[in-house]
């Protein structure tokens, strides 16, 4: 029974690694060939393909719910209803539209929409909204959040923005988003947002540094409601009916067993479903509800029994899950605790318990974190010690009594006021921990290391007089300093980096790199932050010898306080360092500077007499071993005349499109006298400026121009020197993915 159930498993876990899904014939045969398969007793392989189809199954319906190719881009009045907790945050409005309908086409169920300067919208009323339609799409980079992903398992089969729209019916069965507002109401001593995460597992009302502090010290699950605080609620109702029972304080008509164990779970549901119902509260439920199961026939159960049966609960309910980050990470901290926990040949003392289990926790779900990603908390291990308690015994049980005795007056805002008071108590210290002991993202690392660093880690939570068990600690080492390939001299590695609509290069020699301009900024939207940084410490650099912003726009600008912050940057030069901010301490561009790096050789120019912002872009060329190419920034048909007249404007092998491929740009004169073989083009997709022009994407085919654009290649990589086509993000294939769009 125990291999079927593995199997199963094993079958739904299938889906997250295919890079496609299976023909829709294929899908409808795989589970006939399981029942055939059945009366051979060869269960094992009928569940995996049990699982499998079905897996594949709901993969396909959600690809197939998602917006049609020709309705892209396109604006239409539609009608639905509000779901989940919209998120009211200053200028704009975000939230989930379910059941849309629209007279002129098939809608997808569920669209997740922003409307910028539009009315307050509450979880349960119907609208009729004038949306612009898009495609879910997100941002390809290396190593980087697949938001593609997280749309699919959220089955969000369109994204858009809203014109327009009116209020069809009020808020109906909005229970949830009702609690929020009550909380929002309560003084919390300043601490509302994280009093709502905690008790609703909504974080929307988190400050950014809140989260940067939670992350720098591993204590995110801590107000994202996880297993442990709906096991918590359900050991506490459970001892306190057995309490009772045992005092003689319980109705000796009633059996206290079964009546403990029901309403134990009945609390565990009921928080979970105040939250949400997530992945971690999804698993925790199921594996409560066995532990209970089995209390009430007074079997013992093991361990690793219950943990299996919840994960195929789990992704019986929703095979997608899979596809989150999440879910690996709330199944695996469970499997650590029970494999450090299991097969002991005594006890551990409960000090023992505690303390082993945090830092051997921080061990088992390193390798994990790595290869999905995540940053890790070097401080985590030491501040769980107290925070988990804190939160768990202390913070928690005041703010859902709280919640609870809201409608009493006075009461149930006193005890959250008092929870409140404990969260920022909680914050301050986490803050100061942050401060000095910041999250480590550590460079990616080759497969090959990455399987001995899990070995190692595995050896490491043995228990201790396994032999050999010190191999561990030089095995994972194999994951904190990984081998890095050297460039060899006269080569130099391009990243063109998918930021959207901006511009972000890095260029690497041997050992140097420069980064030229660092993706754009609008509003509370900064993607130096979260995709340039990132990224730049994922690709192991470290510190930065030139950071080189062609001119003080916010697409190629905005990004650059974020990546001064988070890395050394020796130098800092800009087309237009007065427009700056001043923290950057940016210099000129020195039109007339050359150099050379590990035998690459760079030379800047900038136009004289340039008019407007785009016209004083710094322009960067770099020869690799014969092999060139322009960095132009935002010039246009003005300047490009200029450079012609430089040192610059001799034929190259790659162009960096100017001003996004813009009408006003990449003219003829300046195709002709440059002869690019290849053109990177950075653009958001479906940018309202309308790049690259139609026009100008006829001028690169009609000269034969190889045309790599990251809105439909995502992240290009290149190395220049080598002569040999780039590799873009596109190329790794997942099948969450979108067909790359066709250009304009």
């Amino acid at each position: 029974m125990r291999t079927g159930v593995m199997a199963l498993a094993l079958g739904l876990l299938t889906l997250r690694f295919l890079p496609v899904l299976p023909p829709v014939w294929l899908l409808l045969l795989l589970p006939v060939m399981a029942l055939m398969l059945l009366p051979f007793r060869t269960y094992p392989v009928a569940f995996f393909l049990f699982g499998l189809s079905w897996a594949c199954a709901n993969a396909q319906w959600a690809l197939d719910d998602r917006l049609m190719a020709r309705l892209d881009g396109e604006t239409l009045w539609l009608e639905g209803r509000v779901t989940g907790l919209p998120q009211n945050a200053g200028a704009v409005v975000r939230f989930e539209l379910s059941d849309s309908q629209s007279r002129r086409a098939a809608l997808p169920r569920r669209m997740r929409l922003a409307w910028y300067g539009g009315p307050p919208v509450m979880a349960g009323e119907r609208w009729r909204l004038a949306v612009k339609l898009k495609r879910p799409a997100g941002l390809l980079n290396p190593h980087a959040f697949d938001y593609d992903a997280w749309l699919l398992a959220q089955r969000i089969g369109a994204t858009g923005s809203v014109k327009d729209g009116n209020r069809l019916s009020e808020a109906r069965w909005a229970w949830r988003d009702g609690i929020r507002q009550r909380l929002q109401a309560v003084d919390a001593q300043g601490r509302t947002g994280a009093l709502i995460a905690l008790v609703l597992g909504d974080g929307a009302g988190l400050s950014r540094e809140d989260w940067q502090v939670l992350q720098d010290t591993g204590t995110v699950h801590l107000l994202v409601i996880s297993g442990q605080h709906i096991g918590l609620l359900a050991g506490l109702v459970y001892l306190l009916i057995a309490g009772l029972a045992r005092y003689g304080l319980w109705p000796g008509r009633l059996p206290w067993l079964p009546w403990a164990c029901a309403l134990a779970f009945a609390a565990a549901l009921g928080y979970g479903l105040l939250a949400g119902f997530d992945v971690p509260v999804r698993r925790a439920c199921v594996m409560i509800g066995l532990v209970l199961l089995w209390r009430l026939r007074f079997r013992h159960v093991g361990a690793w029994w219950p943990l299996l049966l919840a994960l195929n609960g789990v992704l019986l309910m929703d095979p997608l899950a899979s596809l989150q980050p999440g879910f690996w990470l709330s199944f695996a901290a469970v499997a650590v605790l029970i494999f450090i926990f299991g097969g002991r040949l005594g006890p551990w003392r409960w000090w023992q318990s505690w303390t082993r289990a945090q830092w051997l926790i921080a061990i088992g779900l390193c390798p994990l974190l790595l290869i999905l990603g995540l940053p890790i908390s070097l401080s985590g291990p030491l501040v769980n010690l107290l925070a988990v308690p804190w939160i768990s015994m202390v913070v928690l049980p005041p703010a859902l009594l709280g919640t609870l005795l809201l409608p009493i007056p006075v009461l149930g805002e006193s005890l959250l006021w008092l929870a409140g008071g404990l969260i920022d108590w909680l914050f301050t210290g986490l803050g100061l921990m942050a401060g000095h002991l910041p999250a480590w993202v550590p460079p990616a690392v080759p497969l090959w290391a990455w399987v001995i660093g899990a070995l190692g880690a595995v050896l490491l939570l043995m228990p201790k007089g396994v032999p050999l068990r010190w191999l561990g600690w030089p095995m994972l080492l194999l994951l904190v300093f990984p081998p890095r390939p050297l460039l060899p001299p006269g080569i130099a590695e391009i990243w063109q980096l998918d930021v959207g609509q901006g511009l972000a290069i890095l260029v690497r020699t041997r050992n140097h790199a420069l980064l030229y301009d660092a993706g754009p900024r609008m509003g509370d939207s900064d993607l130096g932050e979260r995709v340039v940084l990132p990224t730049l410490r994922k690709l192991g650099v470290d510190e930065l010898d030139l950071m080189l912003i062609s001119h003080a726009h916010a697409d190629h600008a905005g990004g650059a306080p974020a990546v001064a912050r988070g890395l050394r940057v020796k130098r800092v030069m800009a087309g237009e360092p007065e427009g700056l901010p001043a923290g950057l301490n940016a210099e000129g561009c020195d039109s007339a500077r050359q150099w050379a790096w590990d035998g690459v050789n760079f030379q800047l120019w900038q136009w004289a007499s340039a008019g407007d912002s785009n016209q004083h872009s710094c322009v960067l060329h770099i020869e690799a071993g014969g092999e060139g190419m322009l960095l132009g920034g935002d010039i246009d048909a003005a300047a490009e005349r200029a450079l012609l007249d430089s040192p610059l404007g001799v034929p190259t092998d790659w162009l960096q499109a100017p001003h996004h491929g813009s009408r006003s740009s990449s003219s003829m004169a300046l195709l002709g006298r440059l002869q690019p073989k290849a053109v990177l083009i950075s653009r958001g997709q479906g940018n309202s400026f309308g790049h690259p022009h139609p026009t100008v994407l006829e001028r690169y085919r009609r000269r034969g121009v190889q045309i790599y654009d990251s809105a439909e290649q995502g992240a290009i990589h290149l190395q220049l020197g080598r002569f040999e086509a780039p590799w873009t993000m596109r190329q790794e294939r997942r099948f969450w993915r979108n067909p790359p769009p066709s250009s304009p």
